[in-house]
């Protein structure tokens, strides 16, 4: 009979026993766990596929709030609406010329001359007005949280919006935190001339102000769309992960096991992968959930600020730029359902990311 010797846990299992121990970070988990399950069914066309629908009438009012319905014939001005002026000289006239244009089929226009083609503009206008009255008839007066000018369900354009907030916060913050580690970990390994390189080419960056330079890279672009906005959030946010990885270099080039992998012909690209990487992963990993949080908030400041996301592409950016119109003629639901989602989703992120890093920390117990 023969005894296996014990095993340690690694460092990943113990990260997952603590963040199990902790209720908050569970809950967030969950929470980021099913915004990302909503941009993936939305992403695979199962949800929010007819978000641009006009399913109701402009600025539906949500169906469980008390606002003013407000329907499409109060946008219609008609001439029996209109009250007549008693001291107009020319009221009989008026009202005679409103009794003529009431016949069946008038063939007198405004000033008495005959119109051989009003039979057939009158036969138009009453086939336009039939259509425009069935698809007027088609549309909500109310939807569960209420639709935008165009008759946009806010429900879904929200979810549609998500996707494009997410999606670009997460392959922005994967890319930076790449371009961080390789440089950091080129500036941390060789260090010398390289180090005082990538050292210089850092300054430069943290130099200008994050919101500026992000504002000065999209006017040089001069381009819109989701992967512009990928490309310019990566190329100005990669600073953070670069000034961690480089120091974790710093610290892990000199170490036993480096030492030992140099002795058996190792290459420096197979130290610097291979050995150091694994050690210094968790770092990255920290990194990305951090980047993301923030890279959503600048997403939504870009579109916000018109250098987002291109016409026909729904963001919650987007969505906070054309509600600053509607919350002047007091329409607050587009703007209430794009803040709480992305408060929602960034406090969960936020205290998920806190969480992992305390869980990944090797000093903590």
């Amino acid at each position: 009979m023969s005894l296996q010797e014990p095993t340690s846990p690694g460092l990943w299992l113990l990260a997952w026993r603590r963040l199990k121990a902790d209720a908050a970070a569970m809950i967030s988990l969950s929470i980021v766990a099913l915004f990302l399950l909503i941009i993936s069914l939305s992403a695979a066309g199962l949800i929010a596929t007819d978000w641009d629908a006009e399913v109701a009438v402009s600025y539906a009012p949500p169906g469980w709030s008390k606002a003013v319905t407000v329907s499409a014939e109060t946008d219609k001005t008609e001439d029996q609406n209109i009250p007549d002026n008693p001291y107009d000289p020319l009221r009989e006239d008026i009202q005679q010329i409103r009794q003529q244009l009431k016949g069946a089929a008038p063939q007198v226009d405004w000033y008495g001359v005959q119109d051989p083609l009003a039979a057939d503009i009158q036969a138009i206008y009453s086939d336009l007005a039939k259509q425009g009255a069935v698809q007027e008839s088609g549309k909500k007066e109310s939807l569960p949280f209420g639709a935008d000018k165009w008759g946009h369900d806010i429900l879904k354009k929200t979810v549609k919006g998500a996707e494009t907030s997410i999606v670009v916060g997460i392959v922005a913050a994967v890319l930076a935190t790449v371009l961080g580690t390789v440089f950091g970990a080129l500036a941390g390994y060789f260090g010398g001339r390289t180090d005082d390189f990538f050292n210089w080419f850092y300054s430069i960056f943290t130099a200008i102000p994050y919101l500026l330079l992000i504002l000065a890279v999209a006017a040089v672009l001069q381009q819109k769309g989701v992967s512009t906005i990928i490309l310019i959030l990566a190329l100005t946010g990669w600073t953070g992960p670069f000034r961690l990885m480089r120091a974790e270099y710093l610290k892990h080039k000199n170490r036993e096991y480096v030492w030992a992998a140099q002795a058996i012909g190792a290459s420096h690209w197979r130290k610097m992968a291979v050995h150091i990487f694994p050690n210094v992963s968790h770092v990255a990993l920290v990194q990305i959930s951090i980047l993301v949080v923030g890279f959503i908030k600048s997403e939504v400041i870009l579109s916000f600020l018109g250098f987002g996301v291109p016409v026909g592409t729904v963001s919650w950016g987007s969505m906070l730029n054309e509600a600053q119109n509607e919350l002047i003629l007091g329409k607050w639901w587009q703007l209430t359902a794009a803040t709480v989602a992305m408060a929602t989703l960034v406090t969960a992120f936020s205290l998920f990311t806190d969480a992992l890093r305390d869980a990944l920390d090797p000093k903590l117990r």
